[in-house]
């Protein structure tokens, strides 16, 4: 039996919320309890939740569970970072179609992005991102940057394409996300990444750049992210400190 992918699983749950089987104000089954109906992993359902939370239908909070607050979805996709877990989660929704894997030597321009020395070696996960696996529609394009003793995680991501590849690193080499560093700027896309967006060239784009730190500050992965502007947006939600 294949595992069902997490937008199966948001379009079951959407349609059981608009159907009333889980009325707005009520709390839907835990993680784990749709993990074992689901029979697949808690990190798909994690998914599939966020993307509840991401057309309203519900909120979710610590120790409180998934809260049903609409019946009805909103359309924009249109994503709240306030932790890492959000950002963790950030490109769970969209399903990865890889498109080449290549060891390359950062140049001048690519070590100062990737904040490394030059000629610095990695391994380069090049991929479409999907929205709900719609190819004709691709939400941008993402180069992950890993170093070369991680090759086998290249092998995962394909068979895996609704996981991070951070998550994957996690999994088999134990480094944890302590924290997550993002820059983001606006960009006119290049003739070669308009073929691959499927864009005018110079159509206005943002351009994220994510390094993930382990525990001890030290980067194990550099993400850079191509995003046309009509398809995408970032929302950040930002609060006082109490100091």
């Amino acid at each position: 039996m294949n595992r069902p992918h997490f937008a199966e699983i948001a379009r079951e749950l959407t349609e059981a919320i608009a159907s009333g089987r889980y009325p707005v104000g009520t709390v839907l089954p835990t993680e784990l309890e749709l993990r074992d109906h689901y029979r697949t992993s808690r990190h798909t359902v994690r998914a599939a939740l966020h993307e509840l939370q991401q057309l309203g239908l519900v909120s979710r909070r610590k120790n409180a569970g998934t809260r049903v607050e609409s019946a009805r979805p909103r359309n924009e996709f249109r994503p709240t970072l306030a932790s890492v877990d959000d950002l963790a989660q950030f490109g769970a929704e969209h399903l990865r179609l890889m498109q080449s894997t290549d060891v390359i030597a950062a140049d001048r321009d690519l070590a100062g992005t990737l904040q490394c020395a030059e000629g610095t070696r990695f391994l380069r996960i090049s991929s479409l991102r999907i929205d709900g696996g719609n190819a004709r529609t691709p939400v941008g394009w993402t180069d992950v940057y890993i170093a070369p003793d991680y090759a086998n995680v290249a092998d995962t991501a394909r068979e895996q394409p609704d996981r991070l590849i951070s998550d994957l690193i996690e999994e088999r080499y134990g480094h944890s996300i302590a924290e997550i560093q993002q820059g983001i700027q606006a960009v006119l896309i290049s003739e070669e990444m308009a073929k691959r967006l499927r864009v005018e060239q110079g159509t206005a784009a943002l351009e994220i750049v994510r390094r993930y730190l382990d525990v001890e500050g030290k980067s194990f992965e550099v993400s850079v992210s191509v995003h046309p502007a009509a398809r995408f947006s970032v929302a950040m939600r930002l609060k006082r400190s109490n100091g």
